[in-house]
């Protein structure tokens, strides 16, 4: 039974991606929204070390319009990183068994 964990807030601010990322089992999807997608930006953070060491067992995406509101081009991001729009949301939801929020 896979799991679709989203995320929606800042790594930088709040735990939420290191608890999607700590529960997360293979075969999982994580998704970034709003504030969450900064951090997928590519660099030497904790969350873009985090997030690059999870993907081989975890689909990571971000949803491509939080990343426009926000200033972050898509090739700014770790790479492997899918960017979905509100449909790829819609098909993420609709493929895993379950979605878990974390705040």
């Amino acid at each position: 039974m896979s799991t679709l964990h989203t995320v929606n807030k800042s790594p930088f601010e709040r735990g939420g991606l290191a608890s999607a990322l700590a529960h997360a089992l293979p075969g999982d999807a994580i998704l970034l929204t709003e504030d969450a997608v900064v951090g997928a930006r590519a660099g030497e953070t904790q969350p873009a070390k985090s997030i690059a060491a999870a993907m081989p067992g975890c689909a990571i995406a971000v949803l491509g319009p939080d990343l426009a509101a926000r200033g972050i081009p898509a090739e700014a991001i770790v790479p492997g990183v899918a960017v979905v729009d509100y449909g790829g949301f819609v098909d993420l939801a609709a493929t895993h068994d379950k979605v878990q929020s974390w705040l």
